[in-house]
């Protein structure tokens, strides 16, 4: 358990869970309020 190996992939697996926890918390959180739809702008 004291190889490097070990602690580089729970570096890794956290720090990939901070990201996502991160991009949900913008896409659905508070802050998706200012998000703007460029879809919606250029509809005919």
């Amino acid at each position: 358990m004291e190889s490097p190996a070990f602690f580089f992939s729970i570096f890794i697996g956290c720090l990939l869970l901070s990201i996502t926890g991160y991009s949900l918390y913008v896409g659905f959180g508070p802050p998706s309020k200012t998000l703007r739809d460029p879809f919606e702008e250029h509809e005919d």
